[in-house]
């Protein structure tokens, strides 16, 4: 892949382990989803950090998961990086957390939204928190995460009767690409974006790292510090793995290269 010129950047993809990621900005990417509610049928956004670009180049079927996602957007710093070393001039990622409270502070009321996926206690405070950014926000309707998979269908008939523009999941990787791999062609309509623990940050259920840190690319080391039980598995293996496909493709010269 050729490097990003600058008369290319709006609107430009580049390329990381074979993932195409949008070069855009907080702004810029509101705007471009108020006008994909406007258009027919749905479309998925994944907030991608570098344990889902790892997981797409490593593993076929988290890969096959995510082949219905339509635009991935860098959330991560190292990404950020690295589509920099290819022209993008980007200032800083578009973190899913920060998104979804700019996103609903700008929303005007002609945009409806619905939340999937965390305790019914944190949808509350988040839509709490949210309404306290904006007064005017029209939340149609929520489910929490703790759902089976034979609930799926009712979920899904709700979302369509309700209709909203801004379906905002919540689940975590994988379940949340998983989700919407299942889901995506049986909605009618709307904007689908996979945010991670973005709730939890927003409701004030979980700490976020300090903004130093996030812009160093240090967010992990906060939330290991705060989880250490359940995430130094996960960082060990996908840093590590990440740095090593980096490293091999950068060899190969195939770094910025689609799978």
């Amino acid at each position: 892949m050729p490097p990003i010129g600058t008369e290319q950047r709006a609107g430009a993809v580049g390329c990381v382990l074979g993932t195409p990621l949008q070069i855009t900005s907080y702004g810029d990417w509101i705007a471009r989803c108020h006008q994909l509610a406007k258009e027919p049928g749905t479309f998925v956004v994944d907030f991608t950090n570098t344990q889902i670009v790892t997981l797409r180049r490593h593993d076929a079927e988290f890969r096959e998961l995510t082949s219905r996602v339509d635009f991935f957007i860098p959330d991560g710093m190292p990404l950020v990086w690295c589509l920099n070393r290819q022209g993008a001039g980007m200032k800083d990622r578009v973190y899913g957390p920060t998104f979804l409270r700019q996103c609903a502070t700008a929303s005007p009321p002609s945009i409806t939204h619905y939340f999937l996926g965390g305790s019914e206690q944190c949808l509350a405070r988040l839509q709490s928190a949210l309404r306290g950014l904006n007064p005017g926000l029209r939340v149609v309707g929520s489910r929490h995460g703790y759902f089976r998979q034979t609930d799926e269908d009712a979920i899904v008939e709700e979302i369509n009767a309700l209709a909203p523009d801004f379906i905002w999941v919540g689940l975590g990787t994988p379940k949340q690409q998983a989700w919407a791999y299942r889901h995506k062609l049986r909605l009618r309509r709307g904007v689908v974006f996979l945010v991670g623990y973005a709730f939890d940050v927003n409701a004030g259920t979980k700490p976020d790292a300090p903004l130093w840190l996030q812009s160093r690319g240090l967010g992990w080391v906060f939330r290991l510090a705060s989880e250490p039980r359940r995430l130094f598995g996960r960082y060990l293996k996908y840093n590590s793995m990440f740095a090593y496909y980096l490293l091999a493709d950068g060899l190969r010269g195939r770094a910025s290269a689609r799978v």
